[in-house]
């Protein structure tokens, strides 16, 4: 029972206050025993080893993750490198061989993600490997808990962004503390699944280094790369140590402290690419290097619920506020401007040049989430469902061992940007995103349920089976479904005894003509169908709370309920401050973005023009890239200088394009 409860706070950053335990290990090798959480999130994700998902859309992926992304990415650790930084950081001899001195992460994130695999696929092969990674690791460890192959193989000559000493470059680009964070993410994974705790001691012996180097009266920074704070609040969690939560926050206080030419536009020099221009409480706006900003928020989130330290959320919910209406594209992806990955300015949402790192949507998750079990609101779930199904699977390609490490807004012929990403790589030099994928796919059940009390939150629709409590007595909940595709949903509640439960599900933005929650998008104005829910086969009452339909009743087994959500293709229109999509429309269906590749269009979808009211008919094509649901309407085509002349365009949900070959596609199409 522990570690369920455990499970849920490492996939979403929260431990029930009243009913949960946390694991203590009180020194290196010795058994675990409990202790008492006092103060974290209200609200609590059910844990992804309680859900067996039942569905066609993800178990497929998170199955390829598993049987072909999972080894693919441990295969490149070792052909690339990666590992043999590690086996020479043991000797304490040889020349780093990769590029990036955060290429240990990419050992950690794909250990990560297969300890996940692990807790609910048991694999006694790729156990052992992991178990044979974990040894040379540990080999590379120094004496005294430092572990960061770029400076530890040759310390006389370490990597250039690492500076001749420890610690010393961390404000700026070493990555020192970004290393530990995910080692620390990775360990904990690890430990909980397998009950291990050969990685877990490495990670503590780390985090005890940090304890003894950092904090009041030691060395302060505000570190480069955040990520640290998230895996110091995993530590804690699993082991009830306080030093660790109060590193973490110290991290985020240093923020904001140093001396930068606030004048100067360049954000590698004034301390905004690092969010360090302000500090924390003070900020309002998303700033700088997405992935970073993503995790900081993450990590902000987490110590906010743990200290209950209000000016922290307050800042967050300003700083998401601006985000969310003025700095994230149509499909979910942040961090437009490629020159440090970063978000621009209020507005600044160009499509030719879009970056949309992956991996800052994989941290959009991770905070939409945490946001929501800060406030109970269906906003941040909405948002992570635009995320998960538009800007972030589009991330990996079919195979599973294919990447885009950016999100392009569309592709033409004859582009003026040579470097924008045309088709997938199998790998990068820089392969934070692929690992990134290979640890959040297999977390993915993680975030369809959450509990409160008597509330039990139905997040996202995804079919298969969940195990919870309610009032103490176990409720089992069976949905079923063919989501995306079709709004039709069922669940089946199925308590061991009558149990009173205020039933909350989620009504999706898009289902309520909310294309996002705030005024940068929105749905041309048309008449839909209505929302119908039926309880056993007949309508009852519910009342709406922060988006969520909510039924309030005592539960016997066998209850059901229907829902049935409409869905019409919806034309997107932007907010005209966004001076790249002015008269134009982009098309969704139910929470799928859609864009035209040249494949199915004649080789060229820069032409197309969609007048007003255009009825597109939605079609499921089983044979086409596994299965998609495609929209197809009769629309005009403008070829040079003739008139426009009536063609029929098909639309591909924007996720799955680039895994046909190379090619235009575009979201954004013009009215006239």
């Amino acid at each position: 029972m522990i570690k369920e409860f455990v499970w849920a706070a490492m996939m979403a950053g929260g431990l029930a206050p009243a009913a949960v335990a946390q694991v203590v290990p009180a020194t290196q090798g010795e058994s675990i025993a409990p202790v008492a959480q006092v103060r974290d999130y209200s609200i609590q994700p059910v844990p992804f080893t309680a859900v067996k998902l039942d569905d066609y859309f993800w178990l497929p992926r998170i199955e390829t993750n598993r049987v072909v992304t999972i080894p693919a990415s441990f295969a490149r650790c070792e052909n690339t490198g990666r590992v043999k930084n590690f086996e020479m950081a043991a000797i304490r001899k040889g020349k780093f061989c990769t590029k990036y001195p955060f290429d240990d992460t990419d050992i950690y994130k794909t250990i990560e993600g297969a300890s996940y695999s692990l807790a609910v696929h048991p694999d006694p092969a790729l156990a052992a490997y992991v178990d044979s990674l974990i040894g040379i690791i540990g080999r590379a460890q120094e004496p005294d808990g430092y572990l960061y192959t770029a400076r530890t193989i040759d310390s006389l000559h370490p990597h250039p962004w690492s500076g001749m000493d420890r610690w010393v470059k961390e404000n700026e680009l070493s990555h020192e503390l970004y290393n530990s964070g995910h080692l620390f993410e990775a360990a904990s994974a690890h430990y909980l699944a397998t009950g291990e705790r050969n990685f877990l001691d490495i990670a503590l012996k780390n985090a005890d280094l940090l304890v003894a180097t950092f904090g009041a009266g030691k060395r302060h920074v505000a570190p480069g790369h955040e990520i640290v704070e998230m895996g110091l609040v995993r530590l804690y969690r699993i082991t009830g140590k306080k030093e660790y939560l109060t590193l973490a926050k110290f991290f985020i206080d240093e923020r904001g402290h140093r001396a930068y030419d606030k004048s100067n536009p360049d954000e590698w020099k004034n301390g905004m690419y690092w969010q360090d221009d302000e500090p924390v409480d003070d900020q309002d706006e998303a700033e700088g290097h997405a992935v970073r900003a993503m995790y900081l928020y993450s990590g902000v989130a987490d110590v906010a619920a743990l200290t209950g330290d209000t000016t922290y959320v307050h800042a967050i919910d300003r700083i998401w506020n601006n985000m969310v209406s003025k700095k994230i594209y149509v499909q979910g992806g942040i961090g437009a401007v490629g020159d440090g990955e970063r978000f621009g300015a209020d507005y600044e949402l160009p499509n030719t040049t879009a970056y949309n790192e992956t991996c800052a949507s994989i941290g959009e998750v991770f905070w939409n989430q945490r946001m929501f079990l800060l406030h109970g609101d269906a906003k941040y779930i909405d948002l992570l469902e635009k995320v998960l199904y538009n800007g972030l699977i589009s991330g990996v390609g079919l195979d599973g061992k294919s990447f885009f490490y950016t999100n392009a807004m569309q592709v033409v012929k004859d582009s003026t940007y040579p470097d924008l990403e045309k088709t997938r790589s199998g790998w990068f030099e820089c392969s934070c995103c692929p690992t990134n994928m290979v640890r959040f796919l297999p977390s993915l059940p993680g975030y369809i349920y959450a509990e409160q009390g008597d509330n039990l939150y139905v997040n996202l629709f995804i079919a298969g089976t969940a195990n919870v409590k309610i009032g103490g007595k176990a409720v089992r909940i069976t949905q079923v479904n063919d989501y995306p595709w079709k709004g039709n949903l069922h669940f089946m509640v199925d308590p061991v005894s009558p149990v009173w439960m205020d039933l909350r599900l989620r009504l999706p933005g898009w289902v309520r003509s909310v294309a996002i929650p705030s005024n940068l998008y929105e749905y041309a104005p048309r008449i839909y169908g209505d929302v119908v829910l039926r309880v056993n086969g007949k309508a009852v009452d519910y009342r709406m709370e922060k988006g969520y339909a909510v039924i309030g009743r005592k539960w016997k087994k066998g209850d059901r309920v229907e829902v049935t959500l409409p869905m019409p293709v919806r034309e997107v229109v932007a907010n005209d401050s966004l001076k790249d999509d002015r008269g134009k429309v982009a098309l969704q269906r139910g929470p799928i973005m859609y864009s035209a590749e040249w494949k199915d269009n004649g080789g060229v979808v820069s032409d197309f023009v969609i007048p007003a009211h255009v009825a597109f008919r939605p079609v499921f094509e089983k044979g086409l890239l596994n299965g998609v649901v495609v929209l197809k309407g009769g629309v005009k085509r403008k070829e040079g200088g003739a008139p426009a002349a009536p063609a029929e365009l098909m639309a591909i949900p924007y996720y799955s394009w680039a895994n046909r070959g190379p090619g235009e596609m575009r979201i954004w199409f013009n009215e006239q």
